[in-house]
């Protein structure tokens, strides 16, 4: 197994066509023999790119649902830095349920595990693996592979990047004092009403600027926002986030939003 993910590697390497990439990602699936491999790059628009294995009916249907604004997948790893397997997230709400349920139906598998990856700029990357079996068998899977899975993903974002040059994210722009501080309060886990409190303005207030930080950062809502103030460095949150009242991060969703974890 290593010596074939090694050729992966080789082969991405040498790979100077975007088409190229999607032939090696259908053989990785098949040398690590799982049900699907994907590659998903998501713009702050929400403009969705990428390469992999799940059918062009499911792609068209994950669209056209708009379900990327209710993806517990794709919502808990934009806060988040390590791997998540997906069932450690949360799909209590009622469109995360439905999403699931869907989705199993075309056939994406019960199991899932996703890498996030940060690019230059805030750019935003999901490496996913996704198969039917049991907890114990993709536990013993991924316990095999997760390290070499990690390395192969960065190396596919890298390359991704480098072929697509036209997708290079924008740098984000500057935030307002604040909006640091209002972003930084929400990322501790305040509610917006504590934050409004201890900034001793109006909820209303508070409102404006977090409703002001996405757009400068290019972010699909607050949640994301926190997420890319905190890749680009723009807020710091020490030990005391998982302290906060609320947990961590941010547990207050948009209006419509499932909150992802």
């Amino acid at each position: 197994m290593r010596n074939k993910l090694n050729r992966f590697l080789q082969d991405l390497e040498s790979t100077d066509r975007l088409d190229q990439i999607q032939i090696l990602i259908v053989d990785l699936r098949s040398v690590l023999e799982i049900d699907h491999v994907v590659y998903h790059w998501i713009s702050v628009d929400g403009d969705q790119y990428g390469f992999g294995t799940y059918s062009p009916a499911w792609a068209q249907r994950y669209q056209d649902q708009d379900y990327i604004r209710a993806d517990p997948v794709v919502l808990g790893c934009f806060h988040r830095f390590h791997p998540v397997d997906w069932k450690r997230l949360d799909w209590s709400s009622k469109a995360a349920r439905a999403l699931r349920a869907d989705s199993l139906s075309f056939g994406v598998g019960n199991q899932g595990f996703s890498i996030p990856i940060r690019g230059p700029n805030g750019q935003f990357a999901l490496f996913t693996l996704s198969h039917t079996c049991s907890d114990a068998e993709w536990e013993a899977f991924m316990m095999k592979n997760q390290r070499d899975l990690i390395v192969i993903s960065h190396y596919l974002n890298a390359k991704a990047l480098q072929l697509q040059k036209g997708r290079t994210p924008d740098a984000v722009r500057p935030l307002s004092p604040r909006e640091v501080d209002a972003l930084t309060f929400l990322a501790m886990g305040y509610s917006r009403g504590q934050a409004a409190d201890m900034l001793s303005i109006s909820e209303h207030t508070l409102r404006a600027y977090i409703e002001s930080a996405p757009h400068k950062l290019g972010a699909l809502n607050t949640v994301h926002a926190v997420a890319r103030a905190l890749a680009e460095g723009l807020i710091v949150v020490g030990g005391a986030a998982k302290d906060a009242p609320g947990g961590w991060p941010g547990r207050e969703a948009e209006p419509g939003v499932a909150s992802g974890s």
